[in-house]
């Protein structure tokens, strides 16, 4: 016969394996839900841009802001066809992609780049799109062509001046990928922080870019340049922190991301703004950090 001591005994160790059961699907469920549940749809953040130094051309209009897709990680063919659908419906007159379209740990084939291409071209924006690389985009030697095939203008290091049924335009400036580049940041800004320079005081004038828009794959980088220069600055990479967890935010950051990491920053007069990202790098997993786009509505008033 068992005695009182014994039973309670027996139904410690059965509350301490109930525990424990729980814990572990729990755990379990959390994995599942991480790689299976949070790495797919797409939200759509909305931000107000506001700025008297924007064009009254400009008032109104939407720019769309998308980066890290890491296709084919994470987000396959079917993901951007939606991305897009949902892109087109949002009628933007910009679109702007700041880097990894590509993972360097995959493997592509022609077919990939075709279809990838394919479903790009269908982006259509009222005036353009503008893209850049990222460090995973260097390893991949087909990256140019596809951005030019889908109608992208690379701007790898270059600028342009934007316009908009007037002749009062924007300027779009863009860097690519700072991690494991050989050339300075600095120098590879040089040729539009000379034109920059050289339009100073002219700004009141047709044909000259007022406001100013950087394209940044790594934020961190920004510590590395005069950015007072541009009045908004739009970078990837980071995810935001591909896994968050409540009350801590994020866990998980990549070299070039371990300062600026979070949506949104002002730095002096200078916005700053960090996609979500669409794919995953790395690990498959996302956590409290849906797959997103960020919408833009530049008003000057």
């Amino acid at each position: 016969m068992e005695t009182i001591e014994e039973k309670k005994g027996m139904n410690g160790w059965q509350k301490l394996i109930v525990f424990l059961s729980i814990i572990v699907v729990l755990i379990c469920g959390a994995i599942y839900y991480s790689r299976f549940i949070a790495t797919t749809g797409l939200t759509v953040k909305e931000y107000t841009i506001k700025n008297s130094k924007i064009p009254d051309s400009f008032h109104g209009a939407k720019m769309i802001h998308i980066s890290d897709l890491h296709y084919k990680t994470t987000y396959y063919k079917q993901e951007v066809k939606k991305m897009v659908k949902k892109i087109n419906e949002l009628k933007p007159d910009l679109v702007v992609l700041t880097g990894d379209l590509f993972d360097k740990d995959t493997n592509y084939t022609n077919q990939d780049f075709e279809e990838l291409t394919e479903e790009l071209k269908k982006i259509e924006p009222s005036i353009g799109k503008y893209a850049i690389s990222g460090n995973h985009d260097m390893q991949v030697p087909e990256w140019e062509t596809v951005i030019k095939n889908s109608g992208f203008t690379n701007l790898n290091d270059t600028f342009d001046t934007v316009y908009m049924n007037s002749l009062n335009p924007l300027l779009i400036v863009g860097a690519s990928s700072s991690l494991n580049n050989m050339k300075d940041i600095n120098d590879r800004l040089k040729p539009a922080s000379d034109y920059i320079k050289s339009i100073s005081g002219q700004e009141k004038k047709n044909n000259i870019p007022n406001y100013k828009i950087l394209l940044l794959h790594e934020p961190d980088y920004i510590d590395d340049i005069d950015y007072k220069q541009f009045d908004l600055v739009l970078a990837g990479h980071s995810h935001n922190g591909q896994v968050r967890m409540p009350g801590i935010g994020a866990i998980v950051l990549p070299e070039g991301a371990k300062k600026y990491y979070e949506e949104h920053y002002t730095l002096d007069q200078t916005e700053f703004y960090i996609s979500s990202g669409l794919g995953t790098s790395t690990i498959p997993y996302r956590l409290f950090n849906k797959p997103s786009i960020n919408l833009y509505r530049l008003t000057n008033k």
